[in-house]
């Protein structure tokens, strides 16, 4: 039998390489399932228990409210929780607030028109009455509030 030339042409394109892909992905997807399983399992949570306060309708004595907000305006006017006085004041009364109350904590705050310089002073105030807790309020808020 012979053959011509160009049958065996036609032959010969009909059994070109095809490279199937879809096994690829079946095995890249179980390799990536493996390795987020494998790097989940390392993950180890640690965790402490803490015992958190319970809350209670009525508030004990000791703990009521006695902190001070002092806030500051332009020019010489603070305001002692809401009672206006001058700047010149603060000092005297942070060292009575002190020496009267056991647990003594301080808010400073001021309106739009504060100085910064003023609130360094009050702070240096507090420092130097010997009150460690202290609170500096960013949010807006009017004069005398």
């Amino acid at each position: 039998m012979s053959s011509s030339p160009g049958s065996s042409i036609k032959i010969a394109e009909a059994k070109k390489a095809r490279i199937d892909i879809i096994p690829l992905i079946d095995v890249i997807f179980f390799l990536l399932a493996t390795f987020v399983l494998f790097t989940l399992s390392l993950n180890k949570i640690q965790s402490m228990q803490v015992n958190l306060p319970q809350a209670s309708a009525s508030a004990p004595k000791d703990l009521e409210d006695t902190s001070v907000t002092i806030q500051l305006s332009d020019g010489d006017a603070a305001y002692w929780n809401k009672e206006l006085i001058s700047l010149a004041e603060v000092a005297p009364r942070l060292a009575n607030y002190k020496a009267n109350t056991p647990s003594a904590r301080v808010l400073v705050t001021g309106d739009d028109r504060a100085r910064y310089g003023d609130v360094i002073k009050v702070l240096d105030d507090v420092r130097l009455a010997g009150i460690a807790t202290v609170t500096i309020e960013t949010a807006y808020r009017g004069s005398g509030r």
